[in-house]
């Protein structure tokens, strides 16, 4: 087999050692070796050609760049620009794979500042600070490569059978939750009196009698015995920064479904909000700080997306100027933060867990989750949210100037007309979500569950409570199949005496 070359570009003097020390490890490395040859320019024997030709042919001939950037920015030719930048452009134009790892430095020569902060627009990057630190990120890119190009296969972690767990790990309650709601948003074609283990078999959560890691995250009793940092951290904070006081602390844990409810609610509940009177009944008008769409996107896309290999848990933060949410995890090699502002193609890195939650309506696998937080927020007024990968991904979600909102501080405040809701149905009438939802209903025979929630911006969770509530009061009634489902239409005797 042809070997995959790797073109090792910087400044020589500032990176030397390293240099060398990377030529030998990969080398020498048993896997690595089996696959990549190195090429330096200090191991070219002297040669007719100017030092100029002899590199651009090395990075034409390379199928990887591999760029360390530090603190100097090197020889500069007639144009001002060095042979590292140069190696670069030329990776760059020739459709190289690039990999990028910037030493970390308090001061920068400024076209080398200039230089990184080109790169980062157009690749991932990540920072060393150590050779350990370098090394140990090379092979982890290096192995991803290996991987995206399908020279080796490796299970998803979602795929991978749990250790020492078996099917009487799973929730037989939780499965019934997941079908029941399955079939509403989607026509999942199996009953609720399904066996658990019939369910993980048709989700190929199973191999045999054992079952995976996605089954667990799912479905599972315990999750966080078996995957302790399965949680997620929610914290809010004063000020811009993570300092004391906290307000407001919690480690949430639970299945997938469960730790993304919690984090969603306790980010909602201490938002600001523009709140109505209680002058025409039990429930209130809450127009909230944040889109309620981008906010569960965020968290929903950290859940599902992030490593579950990694020692870190999915944390959602919020400031008094924005919303950050981090999860440890990193988008499909080759791609830039740039892609996600736009529709695009979906990976995800949890195929097994992400399948159940579009079932439920969780998620789309389309790959519009980032474009919609960014069309959400834009239509809020909010400045355009941001998605940064390094050391992890975020999504920063910025708020509104403080006073652009009023805080709602007495009377029950936003749990009052979040969850005042659906009690204010059955106490006194309808409140006015359950209203716009019949009235709708009403004037469109057959909707669809899923199109009405989105047309009517309703969170999934929120809306399965309100059908389930109206069918319960016979206000609406279900018709069609289960297979080709989903259809809602007002049964008129009962709505005549809302």
């Amino acid at each position: 087999m042809k070997q995959i070359r790797i073109f090792i570009s910087s400044v020589q003097h500032e990176f030397a050692e390293e240099r060398k020390l990377l030529v030998d490890y990969i080398r020498q490395d048993a896997l690595l070796g089996q696959f990549f040859e190195t090429f330096i320019f200090e191991k070219i024997s002297a040669k007719d050609k100017s030092a100029q030709k002899v590199y651009s042919e090395g990075v034409e001939q390379s199928d990887i760049y591999l760029g360390l950037l530090g603190s100097q920015y090197g020889y500069e030719d007639f144009e001002g620009v060095s042979p590292t930048e140069r190696e670069y452009d030329i990776a760059t134009a020739t459709n190289k794979s690039r990999l990028i790892f910037i030493k970390e430095a308090d001061n920068r020569h400024l076209k080398e500042a200039a230089f990184i902060r080109k790169v980062e627009k157009e690749v991932v990057r990540q920072s060393f600070g150590s050779y350990d630190e370098l090394q140990t990120a090379v092979y982890a890119s290096l192995i991803d490569y290996l991987s995206d190009k399908e020279y080796i296969r490796r299970l998803p972690f979602d795929a991978t059978l749990a250790f020492n767990a078996t099917i009487e790990d799973i929730d037989s309650e939780k499965v019934r939750k997941f079908v029941h709601s399955a079939g509403i948003r989607r026509g999942f074609p199996i009953g609720e009196e399904v066996e658990p283990f019939e369910l993980l078999t048709h989700l190929n959560l199973c191999q045999g009698k054992r079952i995976t890691n996605a089954a667990l995250l799912l479905f599972g009793k315990k999750p966080q015995y078996f995957f302790p940092t399965s949680t997620v951290k929610c914290g809010q904070f004063y000020g811009t920064r993570k300092e004391k006081p906290i307000p407001s602390y919690h480690i949430y844990s639970g299945d997938v479904f469960e730790v993304i409810d919690q984090a969603v609610s306790f980010v909602l509940s201490r938002i600001d909000a523009r709140v109505g009177t209680r002058d025409k009944g039990a429930s209130v008008d809450v127009d909230l700080e944040l889109p309620i769409k981008a906010v569960t996107e965020a968290i929903v896309n950290a859940v599902c997306h992030r490593d579950y290999t990694s020692n870190g848990s999915v944390e959602v933060m919020l400031y008094k100027d924005r919303l950050e949410v981090w999860n440890p995890g990193n988008l499909p090699f080759g791609w830039t933060t740039k892609k996600l502002f736009f529709a695009h193609n979906s990976i995800p890195a949890n195929p097994l867990i992400a399948t159940p939650m579009y079932l439920v309506g969780t998620i789309e696998q389309a790959g519009t989750g980032t474009e919609e937080i960014v069309k959400q927020c834009l239509t809020y007024g909010l400045r355009k949210p941001e998605f940064i990968q390094e050391n992890g991904f975020t999504t920063v979600v910025w708020r509104k100037e403080a006073s652009d909102v009023k805080r709602v501080i007495e009377d029950g405040g936003l749990n009052g007309g979040l969850n005042g809701g659906l009690n204010g149905g059955l106490n006194g009438g309808l409140n006015d979500t359950q209203k716009r939802v019949l009235e709708y209903i009403s004037e469109n025979g057959g909707a669809k569950v899923k199109d009405m929630s989105d047309i009517l911006s309703i969170p999934v969770d929120t809306f399965d409570k309100i059908v389930s509530f109206l069918v319960k009061n016979r206000f609406i009634e279900r018709r069609g199949s289960k297979k080709t489902g989903g259809y809602w239409q007002v049964n008129s005797s009962r709505a005549e005496d809302k």
